[in-house]
């Protein structure tokens, strides 16, 4: 396994371990001597940050898997998805609104693997790399502003706005190009005609 697969396969693991920090009760919430809050923002930076790495080493070491293709979006929706329940969980973000964020996600995500069935790739676009930034940095004020820093929650909460739009343009957009593109690929009926008409020109022959 190369590095850049090696570095979605860390932030996959470590999505329960944030999980747990942010959930579990720590004594005078501290965890290794530390706030949770900023050890559980430490974490899921670390984890975002793995998110660009591997897309950047794979790409400069011209190490571009079809399994890292296929793993570094899930690796994401898992990490961000887990973390938006649990913040739903801590009361720092409303539930309608995650419910409506995590579904595009999962729709997307459908719409990929479908799309990768019929052999082609829908890269993220400028949309859906705004969103997943936006939703980075809603996540970072959420956690961070979490008890000690209310100013930081209310910017938090403010940005899940940012990120509520860009996941609903975003998504449109991306199911638009997933219907031209699989519009455009040839249907059954279309390798049936051409089959006949090879027949028909072999015959003829």
């Amino acid at each position: 396994m190369n590095l850049p697969n090696s570095l979605t396969i860390a932030r996959i693991l470590l999505m329960p371990v944030l999980v747990s920090v942010l959930l579990t009760e720590f004594d005078d919430r501290l965890v290794l001597g530390l706030p949770v809050e900023l050890v559980g923002a430490a974490i899921f930076g670390i984890a975002s940050l793995t998110d660009w790495l591997d897309g950047y080493l794979a790409r400069r070491r011209g190490q571009v898997t079809w399994v890292g293709q296929v793993l570094d979006p899930v690796a994401d929706k898992l990490l961000i998805c887990a973390t938006l329940i649990s913040l739903v969980q801590l009361d720092l973000a409303p539930a309608w609104m995650i419910t409506i964020i995590i579904g595009r996600e999962l729709a997307i995500t459908g719409l990929r693997n479908v799309a990768y069935t019929r052999g082609v790739t829908m890269p993220a676009s400028r949309l859906g790399k705004l969103k997943m930034v936006s939703q980075v940095v809603a996540i970072l004020l959420l956690i961070l502003g979490w008890e000690r820093m209310p100013l930081l929650l209310l910017a938090g909460q403010a940005m899940l706005w940012v990120v509520l739009v860009t996941a609903l343009v975003s998504g449109f957009d991306y199911y638009r190009r997933f219907t031209r593109a699989m519009n455009a690929l040839p249907t059954l009926a279309d390798f049936s005609a051409a089959k006949a008409r090879a027949e028909e020109r072999k015959r003829a022959g």
